[in-house]
C-alpha cells in the first residue's frame, strides 16, 4: 500500500531523534565558574598540588563544588563568581610562580553525557567577550635572518675548505662573495652547489673583480614564509598561557596573518605585553666540583659560578660562561632515542653555534650540561596614577644532560621523564623567539556584558523566529502545519547538536544561519503540501494526493537547497571567521531541514494516514 514507511525506517527517523536530543542536552545544563590550574613546565598537575590547593581553599572557608584531574591540569569548580575570583586569588600566592590559575567557565554537563563526548557548543567572542587580534607576519624580515644565516654557514664553509675570500656580505635580498681569483671562484662555486642547493648562484654583471651571488631557491622562500608563519604561532601558543587563557583561538589566515583571539581577557595592553615579549635559550656547563646546598647556605657562589632554579625551585650551579643562545638553534623537534628508545629533543645549530658546541663538548665528555630558558616579562604597574612597564628577567633551567660524546651542528637531549617532556621542551626551544617581528594590524575588545547582550538578542530572534513560522503553518496548513511545526521543532534540536558534536564555533552570523534556517527548513513543506492541495483539486484521493505531493516536489526542493548548500561552501571556503561561522551553520540547517521536513513530516504523515481510507485531510 501507498504510504507506508518499512519498519527501518521508522527506526532510522526514531534513531536520528534520540542521537540529536542527546548530544544536544549539553547546552541546557549551563556552565560553573572554575579555575584552572596548569604547570607553566607542562608537567602533569599530582596530588601534593591537588591536596594543597583544596588545603588554601578549605582554610579560607571558600566553599567549591569540586574537583577533578583532565590532561594534567587541575579543574576546580566554584558556586559562584565571587568564590572563583577569591579562590584564584588565594591560589595564585598559595602555589607561586610555577604554577597558572587560570579563570573558567565550566561546562557543568553530567557525567554520563561526558563519557559519551557530548558537550555543549563553544561560543564565539563576540557572545562570551574578549579580545581579537589580527597580527601581520614581517616577511622580508624573516627572508633578511634566513640570508644572516647562510652568511654565517657560507663563511663557516669555506674558511673550512680552505678557500680564500674577500667578502662574504648580506645585501638587500642576497648574498655577495667577492674573491681574490678566478680559481678561488669556481672552487667557491663548486663548493657552495655541492653542499647547499638551497641557494641559487649567479655571476653579478656590472661588478669588477671575481664576485659571485647566492639567492634563495623559490622552494626554499616558501619553506622560510610557511616556518616563519608556523614558529610565531607556536611561540604566541607558548606565551598566551601566561595570560591564564583557557581557550584560546591562534590560528593562521592567508599566507602571512594570523589571528589571535583571547576569550575573556578585557586588559588589551597586558595581552599587548605578553604577546610581544622577548625570549631566549642559553647552554651551560654545570659546576660538578663544587657543592650547590653550601652555596645556597652561604648565598655565594664559587668563582666563575652562579646559582640557577629550576621549573620545580630546586637550586642548581652552572658555570657563568654561556657557551651558545637560543639565536643559534634554528630548529628542535622531539622524537625516540634509536638505541636506547627514550624521549629525546633533537636540535640543529647555524654553522657558529657548531662550532662553539663542538669545541666546548670535545673538552668536557662525561660532564653535565644545562639549558636555561630565559624570558624578559614586561608587566604594567601603577605609579601615581600613571602606567609604568616594568620588565623583569625570569631565568629556569629546564633541562639537564650528560655529554656522552663530541657534537656540533645536530645533536639530540636525553634523560627526560617522558614523550610528553620531550615534546614541551622542544615547544620551549623553538618557541624561545619569534621567528619574524610581527605587526598588530587590527585589535578589538569586547566585554563580557556585551557578549550576554548578544547571546540575548541572539535567542530572542530565533524564539520570535520560530513562533511566528510555527502559528503561520498551524494556522495555514492546520493538521499538516503542526507536523511541520514538530518537523521544525527537531530540525533546531539536530543543529544544535551537530555544532556542539563537532564543537564549532557560534558566532552572532551563526545565530543567524539559524534564523535564516528556521525560515528556510519549513520551504519544503510548502512546497509538498501545495502540491498535495493541488493534486486534490484535481480530483485525485487523499492517498494519492499525499503520494504525488511527496514525490513531485522532491526535484524542486532539492534543487532549492542544493543551490543555497553552494552557496555555503563557497562562503565557508573564502570566508573569514564570523563568515564561516555563518556557513556553518546555514550548511548545516540545509541538511537537517532536508532529512526532517521530508522524511520527519513523512513518517508522521504515514503514521496518521497511510494504509486507511480517508475522505479529507486536514490541509
Amino acid at each position: 500500500m501507498i504510504n507506508q514507511y518499512p519498519l527501518w525506517k521508522y527506526l532510522l527517523i526514531l534513531g536520528v531523534l534520540l542521537f540529536g536530543i542527546v548530544y544536544a542536552l549539553p547546552n541546557l545544563y549551563g556552565q560553573d565558574p572554575a579555575v584552572q590550574i596548569s604547570s607553566r613546565g607542562g608537567e602533569p598537575v599530582g596530588a601534593p598540588i591537588r591536596d594543597k590547593a583544596v588545603a588554601t581553599l578549605e582554610k579560607a572557608d571558600i566553599r567549591y563544588k569540586s574537583v577533578t584531574e583532565h590532561d594534567g591540569r587541575l579543574l576546580i569548580r566554584f558556586h559562584d563568581s565571587e568564590a572563583q575570583l577569591r579562590g584564584r586569588d588565594l591560589l595564585e600566592v598559595a602555589l607561586g610562580g610555577n604554577y597558572v590559575v587560570a579563570l573558567n567557565l565550566a561546562p557543568s554537563t553530567p557525567g554520563w553525557l561526558r563519557a559519551i563526548n557530548a558537550r555543549p557548543m563553544y561560543l564565539g567572542l563576540d557572545l562570551r567577550g574578549g579580545v581579537h587580534f589580527l597580527m601581520a607576519v614581517d616577511m622580508r624580515a624573516a627572508l633578511q635572518q634566513a640570508l644572516g644565516r647562510h652568511v654565517g654557514d657560507l663563511r663557516s664553509l669555506l674558511q673550512g675548505k680552505r678557500i680564500r675570500y674577500l667578502d662574504v656580505s648580506r645585501s638587500k635580498d642576497a648574498i655577495q662573495m667577492r674573491f681574490r681569483d678566478a680559481r678561488d671562484l669556481d672552487r667557491a662555486r663548486s663548493l657552495i652547489q655541492a653542499r647547499n642547493r638551497d641557494l641559487v648562484l649567479s655571476t653579478p654583471s656590472g661588478q669588477g673583480g671575481f664576485a659571485l651571488r647566492a639567492t634563495l631557491s623559490p622552494e626554499e622562500l616558501t619553506k622560510i614564509r610557511d616556518f616563519a608563519v608556523q614558529q610565531n604561532i607556536t611561540t604566541l601558543r607558548n606565551r598566551i598561557n601566561e595570560l591564564g587563557v583557557t581557550e584560546p583561538i591562534i590560528q593562521q589566515q592567508g599566507k602571512d596573518r594570523i589571528v589571535v583571539e583571547l576569550p575573556g581577557v578585557q586588559d588589551t595592553a597586558r595581552a599587548k605585553e605578553i604577546i610581544g615579549a622577548t625570549a631566549t635559550l642559553e647552554f651551560h656547563l654545570v659546576d660538578e666540583e663544587h657543592n650547590v646546598e653550601d652555596a645556597v647556605a652561604t648565598g655565594h657562589a664559587p668563582a666563575g659560578d652562579r646559582i640557577y632554579y629550576d621549573r620545580q625551585h630546586r637550586p642548581i650551579l652552572l658555570k657563568r660562561r654561556v657557551i651558545i643562545t637560543g639565536n643559534q638553534v634554528t630548529d628542535a623537534a622531539s622524537g625516540l632515542d634509536q638505541q636506547s628508545g627514550q624521549a629525546a629533543v633533537f636540535i640543529t645549530l647555524n654553522g657558529r653555534g657548531a662550532r662553539i658546541m663542538e669545541n666546548t663538548t670535545a673538552k668536557n665528555v662525561g660532564r653535565s650540561m644545562a639549558v636555561v630558558f630565559i624570558e624578559n616579562k614586561v608587566s604594567t604597574h601603577m605609579v601615581n596614577g600613571k602606567p609604568v612597564r616594568v620588565t623583569k628577567r625570569v631565568e629556569n633551567v629546564i633541562n639537564v644532560a650528560v655529554i656522552r660524546g663530541r657534537f656540533g651542528k645536530r645533536f639530540q637531549i636525553t634523560g627526560l621523564d617522558s614523550t610528553q617532556g620531550a615534546r614541551n621542551l622542544a615547544l620551549l626551544l623553538r618557541a624561545g623567539a619569534l621567528a619574524a617581528p610581527m605587526e598588530i594590524i587590527e585589535e578589538r575588545t569586547i566585554g563580557p556584558s556585551l557578549g550576554q547582550e548578544n547571546i540575548h538578542q541572539g535567542f530572542e530572534a530565533v524564539v520570535v523566529g520560530f513562533v511566528v513560522v510555527l502559528l503561520f503553518m498551524a494556522l495555514y496548513y492546520r493538521a499538516f502545519g503542526l507536523m511541520a511545526d514538530l518537523a521544525l521543532f527537531f530540525n533546531l534540536v539536530l543543529v544544535v547538536a551537530l555544532l556542539s558534536l563537532l564543537q564549532a564555533t557560534l558566532t552572532m552570523p551563526g545565530i543567524a544561519g539559524i534564523v535564516l534556517t528556521v525560515g528556510m527548513a519549513v520551504d519544503a513543506n510548502v512546497l509538498i503540501y501545495e502540491r498535495i492541495r493541488e493534486e486534490m483539486r484535481n480530483g485525485n484521493t487523499p492517498q494519492a494526493s499525499i503520494h504525488a505531493g511527496y514525490e513531485k516536489a522532491f526535484s524542486t526542493i532539492a534543487d532549492a537547497n542544493i543551490t543555497t548548500l553552494i552557496a555555503a561552501v563557497v562562503l565557508f571556503s573564502f570566508g573569514t571567521g564570523p563568515v564561516k561561522g555563518f556557513a556553518v551553520t546555514l550548511s548545516l540547517g540545509i541538511l537537517t531541514s532536508m532529512f526532517t521536513a521530508i522524511m520527519g513530516t513523512r513518517a508522521i504523515t504515514n503514521l496518521l494516514y497511510g494504509g486507511r481510507r480517508i475522505k479529507r485531510l486536514s490541509i
